[in-house]
């Protein structure tokens, strides 16, 4: 679709995102939230679901709060220990590395364990403060922002970059850059829900491979040039109740 000016491209943009939330919302309805998270957990937990599923993340989160009371006697374990409690989560060296140095981190700059003060954060400010740690990349920070301080950003997985660069919400190459992109024309109060929701849709219908376009209600609007609409003689699978596990509302 052409346009000619980039205000405009920015209006038609966010125009097609509420259509395919609201089509999504028809789809999965309403996703449950919590808005009570302790945006301290959440960066733990996103940081341990890096390369693993929600279930494997959420038992290696389980395990650090049954050991320690709190981040103040976890930041004096010693590093083997929390390795072997997140094991399950794999990368175990590499996460428990960048778990402890941002807690160090955090306490040396704040005098305290939380991350509260970025309420009062811009968006920008606060995914800048968040990404100047090691091991903390773009996707983390953004889960923070939405969900441990409500902020109105989508934070962007493989399902979520997947989706809407085949729906031709962005024509992007990697996820930081579909991010950015999405960032900007994002309507107010539809993170959350749009979020989870893209990435329902990934799990079960907008897969990598042999999508199942032939029952999604977005492909009338879909882009994606190479659509499987030829529906299987054999019944699909139902879907596992992993698909609908989510991690970060469940910390």
């Amino acid at each position: 679709m052409a346009v000619k000016s980039k205000e405009l491209a920015s209006d038609l943009t966010a125009d097609f995102i509420l259509k395919v939330n609201n089509i999504l919302l028809k789809k999965f309805g309403k996703p449950p939230r919590n808005f009570n998270s302790n945006p301290l957990d959440i960066l733990v937990a996103t940081i341990l679901s890096q390369n693993t599923n929600d279930l494997n993340s959420h038992k290696a989160f389980v395990n650090l709060k049954n050991e320690f009371q709190n981040y103040d006697e976890l930041i004096e374990a010693d590093l083997r220990q929390i390795e072997k409690l997140i094991r399950i989560a794999g990368l175990g060296k590499q996460k428990a590395r960048t778990i402890k140095k941002f807690l160090i981190s955090l306490k040396k700059k704040n005098k305290k364990l939380d991350l509260d003060f970025l309420k009062n954060y811009s968006i920008d400010e606060a995914l800048d403060f968040l990404v100047k740690h090691d091991g903390i990349g773009i996707k983390t920070a953004a889960c923070v922002l939405l969900f441990g301080l409500n902020k109105n950003v989508c934070p962007v997985d493989t399902h979520v970059h997947r989706v809407i660069n085949r729906l031709g919400i962005v024509k992007t190459k990697n996820r930081d850059k579909t991010f950015e992109e999405l960032k900007k024309h994002l309507p107010n109060g539809i993170a959350h829900e749009f979020h989870t929701n893209l990435i329902k849709l990934g799990r079960i219908i907008c897969l990598s491979q042999n999508p199942k376009c032939y029952e999604c209600p977005l492909k009338k609007l879909c882009l994606y040039e190479h659509k499987n609409l030829e529906k299987p003689k054999m019944k699909n699978k139902a879907p596992t109740k992993n698909s609908d596990f989510m991690l970060l509302d469940s910390v």
